[in-house]
């Protein structure tokens, strides 16, 4: 047996150059790195001597970069992703959040935090976090829940066995998530003699299983006996690379589609059977054909709570729910009718025995309706008011700007809401909505992943006040590489979105709007100015007609651009939506929370244990 004398850093990234996908591209498109002690001295060294074939970029923020590399990762449709680096104790706790947002979305990213030592001679190190009572513990394991593979590498021939484990994980589409190996710092300069076959190249495919017979079965006969059969169209769909075939679906069948937010894009916002986005932030078409329908039939989604109203949505006595996905654990959600499969390869199976079957069409003027509502609440102000333009205005005005190639981007705070209800998605990926985990500071970061991964698309990223001061950082690295993305900084001084949500409960407004926070001195942040001493071309613009005319001006930068435009934090869309179930007190001095309490407890009577 043949072989080469590596440290195990060196091996590492000797592994990750040769790992590709089915499409001949290198499956790890490149590394962020923040070094420090733990990671510069091994991982940096290598990283150096595999610069061509691994490239690294640097950011200001192990939380961020992360979430650079999971934007990328979801706007390839999984089938690329980045790795992070970082050192010990704080670089590596960072990425926490960073994890938690790939697992709960199902995107993969590979993460690799410093470690102690694993000899432990020098214990304890510096940053070091110890366990009195567990000599085994580091920081690191807080990453243990929040990843689908995790490992610590303390010897230089585990990652014989690690690494490939990892690879499996990120390009299983059922397991897929984020994998974090920790990386023990004295193991990463170790040598040890590696087989050359180790390093040979290795094509991952992502496997489209096939659905069990009796499972098909089941589902077949749900869907002919369905007399008002719906589709729930989730980011599965799109991570099968399944649209065309959700669209061939739903067309030969004559079934409506509704889109949740990992779905929105799946069809066309004017294909006539896409009734638009459900849920709590859904809208007025979808929810009513949700609310009647009598088989639920979830592609690729794992029916979150803004997705089934807190489960208080699907009325129809007679409904049932049928789950298509591939992750087993998402299919038996809610005693519903499983079919584990790859997304693509079950419709094309249902489809293929559901024959000449087609369902009965539902009534046009649903959708005609909620666009003439929506139409309304986007469309540009009288020129001549004083009054505050609303979040709703601003959406249009960005709606009018956009071209076919733009992506609208946002993941916490009022634009999400807004976004899912009134933004008309062209075509597949054209909507980037990180909301499984609404990750505030996500957005900047993301922008930058989206743009890494389709550098011919026009990024627009959404971002309040509030998420622009949770991480903004990576503005910097955005100007510094050059990558043109656009932001859209609404300004209503605060957490407006939190705000309205406290008030809508019964509680008077505390601590989410600055002016109605504690304070000594009034906040007065230039955020125009702060973009622009990052790098970017800024600007404030006092109107909508002035964002429109910044908008068409920011497609011709060549860097990042910051548009800043102040908005009332307190109107939102009206028409569309349904409850969501959040925790109002039973027992209050406050007249308001009791009433909102007795509310709450009459749309619970809604909700569905099945």
């Amino acid at each position: 047996m043949k072989t080469i004398r590596l440290t195990a850093a060196q091996a590492a990234i000797r592994y990750i150059a040769n790992q590709f996908n089915e499409d001949g591209e290198q499956f790890v498109a490149g590394c962020w790195a923040i070094f420090g002690h733990g990671n510069v001295t091994g991982l940096g060294e290598a990283l150096y001597a595999e610069r061509e074939a691994v490239q690294t970029w640097r950011g200001h923020n192990e939380q961020t970069m992360a979430h650079t590399a999971i934007a990328y990762a979801k706007q390839m449709r999984r089938r690329r992703a980045m790795m992070v680096t970082s050192s010990i104790g704080p670089g590596a706790t960072n990425m926490v959040t960073a994890a938690a947002l790939a697992h709960v979305n199902r995107l993969p990213v590979l993460l690799m935090p410093g470690d102690v030592f694993a000899t432990r001679r020098p214990d304890p190190v510096l940053q070091q976090v110890e366990d009195f009572q567990d000599g085994t513990i580091s920081a690191n394991d807080c990453f243990r829940p929040v990843s689908r593979y995790y490992d610590r590498i303390m010897r230089p021939e585990h990652i014989l066995t690690t690494l490939p484990r990892a690879f499996r994980t990120m390009t299983d589409p059922a397991d897929c998530g984020p994998v974090t190996l920790a990386f023990c710092q004295d193991t990463q300069a170790e040598a040890y003699d590696y087989p050359l076959s180790f390093f040979e190249r290795k094509v991952w495919r992502m496997r489209r299983p096939e659905p069990d017979p009796e499972e098909l079965a089941q589902a077949l006969e749900a869907i002919r006996n369905a007399k008002a059969p719906l589709i729930v169209a989730g980011g599965g769909v799109h991570y099968s690379l399944a649209t065309d075939t959700l669209k061939k679906f739903a067309e030969k069948h004559v079934i409506p589609v509704v889109e949740t937010q990992a779905g929105k894009s799946a069809l066309p916002w004017d294909h006539p059977l896409n009734f638009g986005p459900v849920g709590v932030t859904g809208s007025s078409s979808a929810n009513t054909l949700a609310e009647k329908a009598d088989l639920i039939i979830g592609i690729g989604t794992r029916f979150q709570d803004f997705t089934t109203g807190s489960w208080s949505l699907f009325k129809n006595p007679k409904r049932r729910i049928l789950a298509i996905n591939v992750q087993a654990y998402d299919a038996h959600k809610h005693n519903a009718i499983s079919l584990v499969a790859d997304a693509r390869t079950a419709m094309e199976k249902l489809t293929k025995a559901l024959g000449k079957h087609r369902a009965s069409a539902p009534a046009s003027r649903l959708k005609d309706k909620w666009f003439k509502d929506a139409d309304a609440v986007t469309a540009a102000p009288d020129p001549t008011s004083n009054a505050l333009p609303t979040d709703m205005q601003v959406v249009g005005a960005v709606q009018r700007s956009a071209g076919k190639d733009t992506v609208v981007m946002c993941a916490a705070g009022t634009m999400p809401g807004e976004l899912h209800k009134l933004w008309k998605a062209e075509k597949p990926m054209s909507y980037h909505m990180e909301y499984g985990f609404s990750c505030m500071g996500y957005e900047i970061a993301g922008g930058i992943g989206i743009k890494m991964a389709e550098p011919q698309r026009d990024v627009v990223v959404m971002i309040g006040d509030g998420s622009y001061m949770m991480a903004n950082s990576e503005l910097a690295t955005a100007a510094m590489m050059g990558i043109k993305i656009t932001l859209v900084i609404t300004d209503n001084r605060g957490f407006g979105c939190i705000n309205r949500l406290q008030m809508g409960t019964g509680g008077e407004e505390f601590n989410n709007l600055l002016d109605k926070a504690h304070h000594v001195n009034p906040s007065k942040i230039d955020f125009a100015a702060h973009a622009g001493s990052m790098g970017a071309e800024s600007m404030h613009v006092g109107s909508i007609g002035e964002l429109e005319t910044a908008l068409k001006k920011a497609r011709k930068a060549k860097g990042p651009v910051a548009i800043v435009i102040d908005t009332d934090p307190y109107p939102s869309t009206e028409a569309g939506g349904t409850w969501w179930e959040v925790g109002v007190p039973e027992v209050s001095t406050r007249k308001q929370v009791l009433e909102a309490r007795e509310k709450h407890d009459i749309n619970r009577k809604a909700q569905r244990a099945d």
